[in-house]
């Protein structure tokens, strides 16, 4: 990724005044997807990504077992669950906070930067020193130095284990090796062991992301307590999508008895009732009015613009998808675009995917990443927001509890805010010890309550705590599918999947599979007929984020539309202590950094002073604190 940025020094403090995002290249994946069995977008759209391959193995797995017909049994949901938690959640959520992420708000970084924070970090006391064991905020700060940082090594070791743990499922880590449709295909033989295992890594985990979310939430605490609250906020209203993840194996496994490929429209039939199981919950959300909660309708209403982007127009083409016409419903007979059918040709299912390299022309088309945008029944169109703050924003305005028996209450919400215990815990023998200090931390074994409150705005600060909380909340998730696993094995039931076989799709069937995942919700759609796809597209977290600007959107987001990205950067200001001819670009990262650490940086920055007079260029603002 890209970005081009302007930064006024006239202003105080200097603002950021224009910004685009660029996605630099085309991969192509919906292109040589075409002609294939449709199971072999399982493993080819996890290939997507080195580090997060897992989310795109779920999404996919799921669109196929819609597709197919077939689903997990009980058990295998609860396995598929126990796996995505590991690998991709608390791997990487561990990983962008401490050691992707964290260097930014490090000792290197903010001593030099900003020295007047490193002050005040110096004198400013931890309220969470029982958990963590940091007296002072520059302590923390102190160990999120990047190599030599305590909190960055320690996470070199917990993010090893939580993979451990994921890989006795997925057989290998980032591309799972086990997931089918109807099913995870791990070999049971040795079922002892592989819960012994995953429970030892579990217990140290859970000690681990208690010490990880107390440090953040100190963290955000300071910040806020300077200002930096609104620094790098995206729309307003929040426009705020997820579409949970972990499938309630109850739910999802009561179809397994059934699985054929007559069943594909039965699942979807319940396809809603499947989601809003979910052990985290669907839906859309504006500000706090929560829209929607039905998968359903949020897919009636999902669109693809390629206005700006670096593609043909396919309908303007008039290039229909391979079976000659535009799918007008879904299964059950609901009006794509909600009936709108100048619309209809740009949901996904009939999108054709052309590449149009160019040059970036701002004015016209200037990334290779499309314009997802999200139509609602009144006909108000939206930009999309999604990332770890995201899910929690929908699942504290479904207002609910959710359990899973035998281990009971996983978590709860009444609308404003969200809570949930996690389990004493102690590190097992071979984990490294947690606490800087011995018996410095005696509220980190015990049981603790976390809670996190709905805030106004998605700014930069409040991402990165919601992901410190997501990671506690999903070591919860893991606990119950254990619970729920040992359970069923020793009631008898020992298979996992349902049996599916190469060749088991109806002649003609279409589907969804949507999984949130570390950075936000990952989409796939799926059209194939007689095993071989006719069309595939999905949209990683990044398609919707990253988004550049058109002009499809309506009322109150008429003027803001675009990806959270750009809005992010347009909302930030300059805390930097130093000249601007010294600026880094560190409120820019941050607040790019809180989506996805992987794309921050390539930016380029123009400093502006009186009469647009150009002080300085950042040809790529600082990437970690290394740099320094």
């Amino acid at each position: 990724m890209a970005a081009y940025i302007e930064i006024d020094t006239t202003t105080t403090p200097p603002h950021v005044t224009t910004a685009y995002t660029s996605a630099m290249m085309f991969r192509g994946f919906e292109v040589f997807l075409r002609g294939r069995p449709p199971e072999d977008a399982i493993a080819i759209t996890s290939r997507s990504c080195g580090v997060c391959g897992g989310a795109h193995a779920n999404a996919s797995v799921v669109a196929n077992d819609v597709a197919s017909g077939y689903t997990p049994t009980p058990l295998g949901v609860a396995l598929r669950n126990m796996a995505y938690s590991m690998t991709d959640y608390i791997y990487d959520h561990s990983i962008i906070l401490n050691m992707l992420g964290g260097p930014d708000y490090s000792e290197l970084i903010v001593s030099k930067l900003t020295p007047s924070v490193w002050q005040e970090a110096q004198t400013t006391s931890t309220q969470y020193s029982g958990i963590h064991g940091y007296k002072t905020i520059a302590d923390i700060m102190k160990d999120l130095n990047p190599i030599t940082g305590r909190i960055w090594r320690l996470t070199v070791e917990y993010q090893r284990i939580a993979r451990e743990a994921g890989v006795l499922l997925y057989g290998r880590h980032s591309h799972p090796s086990t997931l089918v449709p109807g099913g995870i295909s791990v070999d049971l033989s040795l079922a002892g062991s592989i819960f012994e295992q995953y429970y030892t890594r579990l217990t140290s985990l859970t000690a681990w992301v208690k010490f990880v979310w107390a440090i953040w939430q100190d963290l955000h605490d300071f910040y806020v307590s300077l200002g930096y609250e609104l620094n790098g906020k995206t729309h307003d209203p929040p426009s705020e999508f997820a579409s949970g993840w972990a499938d309630d194996p109850e739910t999802y496994g009561s179809f397994a008895s059934t699985s054929s490929p007559s069943q594909w429209k039965t699942l979807w039939e319940h396809l809603d009732e499947i989601y809003q199981a979910r052990l985290e919950k669907p839906g859309y959300a504006q500000g706090s009015n929560l829209i929607t909660k039905s998968v359903v309708e949020i897919n009636q209403g999902w669109l693809e613009f390629v206005d700006t982007s670096f593609y043909h127009d396919w309908y303007k083409d008039n290039v229909k998808p391979p079976w000659g016409y535009w799918i007008t419903e879904d299964p059950l007979g609901n009006p794509i675009a909600f009936g709108n059918m100048d619309l209809v040709p740009y949901h996904p299912w009939n999108k054709t995917t052309m590449p149009k390299p160019q040059a970036i022309n701002f004015a016209e088309k200037y990334s290779w990443d499309a314009e997802p945008r999200l139509m609602l029944k009144d006909g108000t169109i939206a930009p999309i927001e999604t990332n770890p703050i995201s899910q929690l924003w929908i699942d504290t305005l479904h207002a609910t509890k959710v359990e899973l028996q035998p281990y009971g209450e996983i978590w709860s919400s009444n609308g404003s805010q969200l809570s949930f215990k996690l389990l004493p815990a102690q590190p097992s023998s071979g984990a490294p010890e947690i606490c800087p200090t011995p018996g410095g931390c005696p509220d980190l074994y015990g049981e603790l309550t976390i809670t996190w409150n709905l805030p106004k705005y998605s700014t930069t600060i409040e991402r990165v705590l919601a992901r410190a909380v997501h990671l506690a909340l999903v070591t919860n998730i893991a606990w119950a599918n254990l619970e729920y696993a040992l359970a069923q094995w020793a009631a008898g039931h020992t298979r996992a999947s349902s049996p599916w076989a190469h060749g088991s799709y109806p002649s003609f069937s279409y589907s969804i599979g949507w999984w949130h995942v570390p950075r936000g919700t990952n989409q796939h759609w799926l059209v194939q007929s007689n095993d071989k796809i006719l069309n595939y597209q999905y949209q990683a977290p990044t398609t919707k984020n990253v988004s550049p600007r058109n002009n499809r959107c309506t009322g109150v987001y008429s003027s803001q539309c675009t990806g959270p990205f750009e809005m992010s950067a347009l909302n930030s200001w300059v805390t930097e202590e130093v000249s601007p001819d010294q600026w880094t670009g560190l409120d820019i990262v941050r607040a790019i950094r809180s989506f996805d650490p992987c794309l921050a940086c390539a930016v380029h920055a123009e400093v502006k002073g009186e009469g647009g007079r150009i002080y300085k260029t950042i040809e790529k603002v600082i990437y970690n604190a290394c740099s320094l």
